[in-house]
């Protein structure tokens, strides 16, 4: 299941830690957000995300399904959720939960942080640490954000759509095992173009990808090499009207069965304030 260790891998380190957001006033409200993940022409499953934003804190909530032919070949399902307060540098992870249960077994992870410097982790059923894994150096489990956080809520801008500076940044990820970060960087503009949600604007900024493991991977795992070497992962990002937030419409990886994609294809927008409200 190549596809989907890259995946999660992925989705979750999709898009953007501390001192990486830009300062605006991100409004109190509500996203509702639906994608769906394949590979090639082979349509994986969808990921339905919600996020509740209030003027001090927000709370994210997200769940899964992937199958391969209908889950006779696999089938897997995940539950995760991030709650943290909002600061003047970006968002700062309070408690971060992610369930995993697939044909074989289930697993839970728990963070607990302190102004995004990790505090606690808890993985259930306990395991021993990986004494191959390359150690997370001192220092890197500070100023982190939680894969959820990490892909929702760091963007945050009030630039026009298609504005690549939103791309410039680094992204420095905890997933209760593995210290990575992505590195985004300007690459394109692109049209949405036809099939795209109602309520978004016709433009994304294209940004490249770069990921670099910080620790708690071993080296020669495939994927974590496949990644590194990786040069066509793209994440395109789009605002939602009246949040202050840039979101993922897609995100591209390549992967040897062909290109990964997870794709926005429904989004509904709850501002604080009645002005404009996005349709769905």
């Amino acid at each position: 299941m190549g596809f989907v260790r890259k995946g999660v891998v992925l989705v979750c380190l999709v898009l953007p830690g501390s001192g990486l957001a830009e300062t605006t006033g991100l409004q109190a409200g509500q996203v509702r957000a639906t994608y769906n993940a394949g590979v090639a022409n082979l349509n994986l499953g969808t990921f339905d995300m919600t996020a509740t934003l209030r003027r001090n804190d927000y709370a994210l909530t997200a769940s899964g399904e992937v199958s391969i032919l209908a889950g006779l070949l696999y089938r897997a399902a995940g539950k995760t959720e991030s709650n943290g307060a909002r600061a003047g540098s970006g968002p700062e992870p309070q408690r971060y939960q992610f369930s995993f249960t697939d044909t074989k077994k289930t697993q839970t992870v728990q963070i607990g942080f302190d102004r995004g410097t990790v505090q606690s982790v808890e993985r259930t059923p306990k395991k021993n640490p990986d004494r191959k894994a390359v150690p997370i150096p001192e220092g890197e489990l500070r100023d982190v954000l939680d894969p959820l956080t990490a892909a929702f809520m760091s963007v945050q801008s009030n630039a026009p759509a298609g504005d690549l500076a939103v791309c410039n940044r680094t992204l420095r990820v905890f997933d209760g095992k593995q210290r990575f970060n992505l590195a985004l960087s300007p690459k394109r503009t692109e049209k949405l173009g036809a099939g795209a949600p109602d309520g978004l604007p016709d433009t994304a900024a294209v940004c490249r990808v770069a990921y670099k493991p910080i620790g708690g991977y071993r080296k020669e795992t495939y994927a974590v090499q496949f990644l590194q070497e990786a040069d066509g992962i793209e994440a395109w990002l789009v605002p939602v009207e009246g949040t202050g937030l840039y979101v993922p419409y897609k995100v591209i990886v390549p992967t040897t069965w062909g290109d990964g994609a997870l794709k926005l294809t429904g989004i509904e927008a709850r501002p604080s304030t009645p002005r404009r409200a996005s349709a769905r």
